[in-house]
C-alpha cells in the first residue's frame, strides 16, 4: 500500500509542477513534447491591427548587435557555439570550422573566405515576429530578440534564403529527423517572447508535435535573454517604428 500511495504522490507532484514529468518515468522525449503542446496551447493567437507600421529590419536594431555586452558580433557568438574546430581571428572572429548542418543533416565546411554559405537563421524571423505584435514592443525587446541565442542557428545559407520569413505552416528543414526540434523551439521562442501565432502556424506545430519520434537536445529547456539587457540593446535601434 505504501509503494502505491508513493507513485499517486509522485503522480500529483508531476501534475502540478513541483517536480519534472520525468519523475512519473516519462522520456525525455515525452516531457520536452508534452511542455511544447501546453506552452502552444498557451499561445496568443494573431491579432491585426490597423496601426501596424509596414516592416523595417532597422527596427530590430543594427545586425548581429553585441547585446550581451560580451565584445563579440552575435553572428561571431552563434558561429562560436554551432560549428566544431572552430579557429578565430583574434577572440571574436570566427574564420573556420565545420557546421553539422540541422536543416539538411550533412556537414559543411565554413570558412570566412565563403561566408554566405553558412548563415544564422532566426528560427521565428523577424518579419513574422513584427507581424505578430513585435512591431508594438519596446525598441529594446525588439534588439534582443534579434540577437537572442535561443532564436538563432548556424545553418545552409541557401536554405535559410529560402525560408525567408516562414512559419511551420509553410516551410520545415527538409532533415525530418530535426523537424520535432524545429518545431519545439519555434514554440518555445514564441511563449517566452510574446510572439503571436496564426491558425496556420498553430496547426502544423500541433501536427508535428503529435507524430515526434526523436528531440535533439532539450529545447524546451532553453532560455531567453533578460530583459535587464532591453536599454542597452535599445541604442543600437536607430529608427522609429
Amino acid at each position: 500500500m505504501h509503494r502505491y500511495r508513493t507513485i499517486a504522490f509522485t503522480i500529483l507532484l508531476a501534475a502540478i509542477g513541483a517536480v519534472p514529468a520525468a519523475a512519473a518515468g516519462t522520456s525525455v522525449l515525452e516531457q520536452q513534447v508534452a511542455i511544447a503542446q501546453r506552452e502552444l496551447a498557451a499561445l496568443r493567437p494573431l491579432a491585426t491591427s490597423a496601426s501596424e507600421p509596414a516592416y523595417q529590419r532597422d527596427a530590430f536594431g543594427t545586425a548581429w548587435a553585441d547585446v550581451d555586452g560580451n565584445h563579440c558580433r552575435t553572428r561571431d557568438d552563434i558561429l562560436a557555439r554551432d560549428l566544431t574546430k572552430v579557429t578565430r581571428r583574434g577572440s571574436c572572429t570566427v574564420m573556420s570550422g565545420v557546421l553539422a548542418d540541422p536543416y539538411t543533416g550533412t556537414t559543411e565546411r565554413f570558412t570566412k573566405a565563403r561566408a554566405s554559405a553558412v548563415q544564422i537563421d532566426h528560427v521565428v524571423p523577424l518579419a513574422l515576429a513584427w507581424r505578430a505584435g513585435a512591431w508594438a514592443w519596446p525598441a529594446g525587446k525588439r534588439a534582443t530578440f534579434a540577437n537572442d541565442p535561443l532564436n538563432l542557428l548556424a545553418v545552409d545559407g541557401r536554405l535559410n534564403m529560402d525560408k525567408g520569413d516562414a512559419g511551420p505552416s509553410s516551410w520545415l528543414p527538409p532533415n525530418r529527423a530535426y523537424r520535432c526540434t524545429y518545431v519545439m523551439r519555434f514554440v518555445r521562442v514564441s511563449f517566452l517572447c510574446g510572439v503571436q501565432v496564426d491558425a496556420a502556424d498553430r496547426a502544423r506545430a500541433r501536427q508535428v508535435l503529435r507524430t515526434c519520434t526523436r528531440v535533439v537536445g532539450r529545447p524546451m529547456a532553453l532560455t531567453a535573454l533578460s530583459p535587464t539587457l532591453w536599454p542597452h540593446a535599445a541604442t543600437y535601434v536607430h529608427v522609429r517604428a
